[in-house]
């Protein structure tokens, strides 16, 4: 019987590249790769359905699961994490000096249901007292003008939610002042290109995320897999497949971080990052798998309905098909 010819899109990780490269493969199945950035791999998804296993956003996922509209199945690979206090950024004119100084203002998103946003809403909310509705948030384009919600929300009347005019970005309000700060995954240009009117809130973001990570055990997951739900239905093996082949792939990037007789990674100190990462976070930092991400799933899942973006507690196991919640052990 011929394999299955897939299309797959994800971003360009070290812990996929043995998918495309052949070094691994999803059992019964040939993949049609196209390498995107997470933006346009999700507007593309959740908008028009394009991709048979595609990368997807986790909070984007749960909002259509809330509703029972969910176009794919989840599979717990976890093919982003960021520690996100590095993504806020304030102007510097507006007194802002603790996350509690947020209150009350006004701060950019380019879509408030990105899963970055929920991490940081999260992070201000449980460990500062700042609530979601507190801030007035305002949504556009964070270098292009016109950006909206890659799939609609609707959110409760407490919640501030307004977009900016179509002729203006969030970078560009932030650095003139019209914006107090901007919450995101991507660093405005006005920061990169150094204006002395903006400046993460957490300027040594790295002691902060570890202080985090010791006192909460939090890696906050960005983004998972999805499988077309119809192809699920077909094809009931396919979720399993697909998960151990990612889970492969990943122990095979994690190797070639430790590799010391030929570094692989373009850095010179790589192997020393990795085990002191390591020391710091566990032997297994990247976990995949339900279970073993139990607790950062749950808190998101409460953030996400305490945000307004699920108007009911998604319980952790709608989020992914059944057969990967219970891989057999030998």
């Amino acid at each position: 019987m011929a394999n299955l010819q897939l299309s797959f899109t994800c971003a360009n990780y070290d812990r996929v590249r043995p998918l495309l490269d052949g070094r691994v493969r999803i059992d019964g199945v040939d993949i049609i790769p196209t390498m995107l950035e997470p933006e346009e791999a999700f507007h593309r998804a959740f908008k028009f359905n394009e991709f048979d296993i595609s990368e997807i956003s986790m909070s984007s996922h749960s909002v259509m699961t809330a509703r029972g509209e969910a176009e794919y199945v989840g599979v717990p690979a976890f093919l982003s994490r960021v520690f996100r206090h590095s993504g806020i950024y304030i102007n510097t004119s507006k007194g802002i000096r603790t996350p509690e100084d947020l209150r009350g203002k006004r701060v950019g998103v380019p879509e408030y249901q990105i899963t970055a946003n929920v991490w940081i809403r999260g992070l201000l909310s449980d460990e500062y007292g700042v609530k979601a509705h507190e801030i007035h948030w305002r949504r556009g384009g964070i270098e292009e003008p016109g950006r909206g919600e890659r799939s609609p929300i609707k959110l409760p009347a407490e919640i501030d939610l307004q977009q900016i005019p179509d002729d203006k970005t969030l970078s560009g309000m932030l650095e003139a002042g019209e914006l107090d700060a901007l919450i995101g995954a991507r660093a405005p240009s006005c920061f990169l290109n150094g204006s002395p009117q903006v400046a993460r809130l957490f300027p040594d973001f790295k002691t902060a995320e570890q202080a985090y990570f010791k006192k909460t055990g939090l890696f906050p997951i960005m983004h998972m897999i999805g499988i077309r739900k119809s192809l699920v239905e077909k094809h009931p093996w396919l979720p399993v497949n697909v998960y151990k082949a990612l889970v492969e792939a990943k122990r095979l990037a994690m190797r070639d971080l430790n590799e010391v007789n030929m570094l692989l990674i373009t850095l010179p100190w790589v192997v020393y990052e990795y085990n002191e990462t390591r020391r710091v976070m566990g032997d297994d930092y990247w976990p995949y798998g339900v279970n073993a991400n139990r607790a950062a799933l749950e808190v998101f899942l409460r953030w996400h309905q305490e945000q307004g973006l699920s108007h009911r507690r998604v319980a952790v196991e709608e989020l992914f098909a059944p057969s990967v919640q219970d891989i057999s052990k030998i």
